[in-house]
């Protein structure tokens, strides 16, 4: 499916080193903010309290976020469990503060809002298990890149898993910069959307690589600029409907799903973007250097 017929080759390479220096700005950036700001971790990593409350009607889960921001709570999540009645809220514990004392100032906020809320368990999460969870989510994203590798170096070549994998990383790492820089919460919905753009991002990579590998067979007096141009072009109306349909989508949930999808859609949205660009760029600068010399594919 094309909705854009291109008689001549765009010449994207031309423009290479222009988007490799937007590249490199933006990565070392990232790195900059993770390194002085750091990430903002949700209880799931930090530890906390976890309440669940029900009620004997369907929650309306904005009038309890309401009631706690009026009662100074931050950083807390809300969202229904199990059943319309019932909800899951899960708060931060403060050095110093009590899980029991936590839970019971939470309880008589809910209540007076609303007589119906009943308590029906409360649980803390130690750090313990939010650095489990954190080396379990770090274990995750190596053992992807290297699946991810493997399979490009079985599908082509080994240099062009390296290349791929070392221009979608800078996907993820501009993300975790953007949410170093703004502090938004990084939880697990976020680190499950962070490993779903990487699979996403190196899509495109595949599908490039392949045209590129076809490109060597067919245009074999052709530079490797020229071919890596022939590739981009005649793959960039599915790039445009690609990233078109994700833009949409995520901008749907960003906008009708409320404060649950706002984190969770960011990396997605980053990732389109930063992915669109200058990684196209930089991933391909490395093919052409490393496939110059290796034209029998």
């Amino acid at each position: 499916m094309e909705f854009f017929k291109i008689r001549n080759d765009i010449p994207f390479m031309r423009h290479a080193l222009a988007f490799n220096v937007v590249s490199l700005l933006t990565f070392l950036l990232a790195v900059f903010f993770l390194a002085t700001k750091g990430l903002n971790f949700s209880i799931e990593f930090t530890g906390g309290t976890v309440m669940e409350v029900s009620y004997e009607h369907a929650a309306e889960v904005e009038k309890i976020r309401r009631a706690l921001d009026a009662r100074g709570y931050h950083d807390y999540s809300v969202q229904n469990f199990g059943s319309s009645r019932d909800v899951l809220i899960r708060m931060p514990l403060k050095p110093g503060q009590n899980s029991a004392e936590l839970s019971k100032a939470v309880m008589e906020g809910l209540a007076a809002d609303d007589r119906t809320a009943t308590l029906r368990r409360v649980e803390f999460v130690g750090p313990q298990v939010g650095r489990e969870l954190a080396e379990n989510g770090a274990l995750a994203l190596l053992i992807t890149s290297l699946g991810i590798v493997g399979y490009l170096a079985m599908r082509f070549e080994w240099k062009f898993g390296v290349a791929a994998i070392i221009a979608n990383l800078h996907d993820v790492v501009i993300i975790l910069g953007c949410f170093a820089l703004f502090q938004w919460e990084f939880s697990l919905p976020v680190l499950a959307a962070v490993l779903a753009v990487l699979g996403y991002s190196v899509n495109e990579s595949v599908v490039i690589a392949d045209r590129i590998r076809e490109n060597f067979r067919k245009m074999r007096k052709a530079s490797v600029t020229e071919i890596i141009d022939n590739a981009i072009t005649r793959t960039i109306s599915r790039t445009i409907i690609t990233h078109g349909c994700t833009q949409t989508m995520v901008t749907s949930m960003l906008v009708f799903g409320g404060p649950a999808c706002t984190t969770s859609r960011s990396p997605s949205r980053s990732a389109s973007v930063s992915g669109s660009i200058p990684r196209c760029w930089s991933w391909r600068r490395s093919c052409a250097g490393w496939a110059s010399g290796a034209r029998t594919w």
